[in-house]
């Protein structure tokens, strides 16, 4: 199986870079179909392919997708690379999973950005900032969801994942998941920072930040930071 890169987020130019490089250099010559959610006037197609261009990718395709427009087979055929988008996570999860996953070729390198890294795993954390009554995140990193939810992913990662960890608080929020037994465990990854799988273990942690690893249940929750390599 190809190695999956997910991407904890990230909007400056030196963020961009340091988390999307070792995605394009592992896709090499070939093109890469980027997937971006329908979200309506917030679409912006030229952000993803341009983040993607700019980090030294050669052919870049963007697909829309939605809900009612699930990705195809024959969208992604002959791609070297498969690069889901960032924006609003239920509704990547709802278009790229919801409708099951047929579509998604395993013989490409997959590259997720914040949403599309969070719905990569066997567990997708799509959102919420309450455990019950609890507060577990900042009410912003909602996602226009109030309780944690976790959804079926894409299954290519067996762990789940939540994005923009330092910067938006979301450790917390995969503890919380976790100690809930909501999933096993997952990675918290920071925004200008790549998490690689190999298809077998993580293989390594690339960029500005770190990525946390959160392991067992209630009374027994274990922590360990991977910090980057530039």
């Amino acid at each position: 199986m190809p190695s999956v890169y997910l991407i904890g987020g990230g909007r400056g130019e030196d963020a961009v870079r340091a988390s999307h490089a070792s995605f394009v250099h592992a896709v090499g010559e070939n093109a890469i179909v980027a997937l971006v959610l329908d979200e309506g006037d917030d679409t912006d197609v030229d952000r993803w392919t341009g983040a993607l261009t700019a980090s030294g990718a050669a052919d870049v395709r963007a697909v829309v997708v939605s809900k009612d427009r699930p990705p195809t087979a024959d969208d992604v055929a002959g791609a070297g690379g498969v690069y889901v988008a960032g924006g609003w996570t239920p509704g990547y999860q709802e278009a790229l999973v919801g409708g099951g996953t047929d579509w998604l070729p395993r013989d490409a390198v997959f590259g997720g950005f914040s949403a599309g890294a969070a719905i990569a795993g066997e567990w997708a954390i799509v959102g919420g900032w309450r455990l019950g009554t609890r507060e577990v995140c900042a009410e912003e990193a909602g996602e226009e969801l109030e309780q944690l939810t976790v959804r079926p992913g894409l299954g290519l990662v067996p762990f789940a994942i939540d994005v923009h960890a330092t910067q938006w608080g979301t450790l917390t929020r995969l503890i919380h998941a976790v100690r809930a037994g909501l999933a096993p465990e997952g990675w918290a990854v920071d925004e200008g920072t790549v998490l690689v799988y190999d298809g077998d273990r993580i293989a390594r942690t690339e960029g500005l930040g770190s990525a946390y690893r959160v392991s067992g249940g209630e009374g027994d929750l274990r922590l360990e930071v991977a910090t980057a390599v530039a």
